[in-house]
């Protein structure tokens, strides 16, 4: 392109001498006669072809010529201005595009894949984990990769919702939580229980005025052992982020190929099974009694939960002890 436009501007200069040292009647006619051939392929040709080098230099005449006088090229006024504007752009060129430096296909394939394997979290959740990986990007950043790749927020993703993941995986797994109660004395118990989210089948693990780590780790590997006899092994522990659950808690099912799944902050539907249960235990045996100590509160528990199975094999229609499924709406019916 650039040896073209030389070529015409060489072209035009020499033309623009000739013309110089010509005499000014040859001139005068030579225009006549040049304007009357532009007027007779104006009618054959409507619409011209044009080269880079013949925009060139229309657009460079045009700032030579008064306005008035545009009326003499091929090219409306406007299509002049664009081709200038055309030439100033291709002086000016940069290195690179302004702005910020596009995403890394491999860190936007980390992106999109955490986010699919994990559909429950949030743009936050997703840029903490991606900090953990030494990938460092803002939520707005999450946001806009995850919409062009068409995946929606968190619920909204492709994926198995947490219901039909508890469906599918019921029977191997458990949840465990902490609910409070208040003796005659005004001291607060706290009670430990597993409870098997296929078959509702409850595990006292003991109740304590003071749920130590050491009190927790203890109860945790009694209540292990008895999960190693299952026929179904044990694959999923679901709990909440109680400061209890140190550790020392995880370790203690870690060793037995369980994963801990810990549920969002705040949300005590994810936990619903365990969170009914409690609201089952207060409504029907705690409300009515008085406790008076921490042998009282275990002996007053197990003896429910043993009529509860009573009751549950005698009818199965009622379920499987303290089978209700849990209630819309929120579930939290405790203290902390």
């Amino acid at each position: 392109m650039l040896l073209s436009v030389v070529y015409a501007a060489l072209h035009r200069n020499l033309q623009l001498v000739s013309l110089l040292f010509r005499a000014a009647d040859s001139n005068e006619l030579e225009i006549v006669v040049l304007r009357h051939e532009l007027a007779i392929l104006r009618r054959q040709v409507h619409r011209p072809t044009f080269r880079p080098a013949d925009r060139w230099f229309p657009a460079a005449a045009s700032h030579l010529l008064p306005r008035v006088r545009w009326s003499v090229f091929l090219v409306t006024p406007a299509t002049l201005l664009r081709w200038h504007r055309w030439i100033v752009a291709k002086r000016w060129t940069y290195p690179r595009r302004p702005g910020r430096p596009a995403i890394a296909k491999e860190r936007r394939a980390a992106i999109v894949r955490l986010a699919q394997e994990n559909p429950r979290w949030g743009y936050q959740r997703l840029v903490g984990e991606l900090k953990g990986l030494g990938i460092v990007v803002s939520a707005t950043t999450v946001k806009k990769i995850l919409r062009e790749e068409q995946l929606g927020p968190a619920g909204k993703r492709k994926g198995p919702s947490w219901r039909e993941f508890l469906r599918a995986q019921a029977k191997s797994v458990i949840a465990v939580d902490f609910f409070t109660v208040d003796t005659v004395w005004l001291q607060r118990l706290d009670v430990l229980f597993f409870i098997e989210v296929g078959s509702r089948r409850v595990h006292l693990a003991g109740c304590t005025a003071y749920p130590d780590a050491d009190w927790v780790v203890q109860q945790a590997r009694q209540v292990a052992w008895t999960f190693a006899e299952r026929a179904e092994p044990v694959q999923f522990l679901i709990r909440d982020h109680d400061r209890k659950f140190t550790g020392g808690f995880d370790a203690v099912f870690e060793a037995q190929n369980i994963r801990i799944v810990r549920t969002p902050i705040q949300v005590p539907e994810a936990n619903g099974i365990a969170e009914r249960f409690v609201r089952t235990a207060r409504s029907e045996c705690l409300d009515w009694l008085l406790i008076l100590s921490a042998r009282h509160l275990e002996s007053v528990l197990r003896v429910h939960w043993s009529l509860q199975r009573l009751e549950a094999s005698s009818q199965p229609g009622l379920g499987r002890m303290v089978g209700r499924r849990p209630r819309r709406g929120r579930t939290r019916n405790r203290t902390r």
